[in-house]
């Protein structure tokens, strides 16, 4: 465990778009399948922006899940840190990520800024209107989820799985699946 502070995943991104709403449902399948200690909070942020500045510590790490543009194949795994996330957030893939953007300006601005600041995702498809993410996004969904993880577990924290009854969701014919069709 991280000897100071606390971690906030947060999950980004419009679940309404496509392939940009793959943060928010890496976040949800973070939550069916790990159980959160105390210092780690795991947040589906959508779109809210500034609004997410309550959930922001100072000293505190924090990862950011969200589609991000990139000149790489849809699927694509990217990861970015510290100095290298402000300008992704601000290279517009979608609306909400000019809040993201004013959010961590206002960060700097309010002396909050992470401590350390990670932004993981994938390069989306499409990000047109509908609930279903992309074939490519889709594919890479549980790869992003295992990075993710990853990182927090880099950064000093764990994330203990659910005994597997837990996890569990009857899926089509009484078989267990998970968001992304996984049993």
């Amino acid at each position: 465990m991280a000897e100071e502070g606390s971690l906030l995943v947060l999950g980004l991104g419009n679940v309404l778009c496509g392939d940009d709403g793959l943060g928010v449902a890496a976040v949800a399948e973070i939550h069916r399948r790990y159980a959160i200690p105390d210092h780690v909070q795991v947040l589906d942020g959508g779109t809210l922006g500034l609004a997410l500045l309550s959930y922001f510590e100072k000293d505190g790490d924090v990862i950011l899940v969200d589609a991000i543009a990139a000149d790489q194949e849809a699927g694509s795994f990217v990861r970015l840190e510290g100095d290298d996330v402000a300008p992704a957030v601000r290279h517009r893939l979608s609306v909400h990520q000019i809040g993201v953007a004013d959010l961590l300006d206002s960060l700097r601005l309010i002396d909050s800024f992470p401590r350390r600041l990670v932004l993981l995702g994938l390069v989306p498809e499409t990000i047109d209107l509908g609930l279903e993410k992309s074939k490519s996004v889709a594919r890479m969904m549980p790869y992003l989820l295992e990075r993710i993880v990853e990182e927090v577990q880099r950064l000093g924290y764990e994330l203990e799985p659910k005994e597997e009854n837990e996890t569990a969701v009857a899926g089509p014919a009484g078989t267990a699946t998970g968001p992304f069709g996984l049993s």
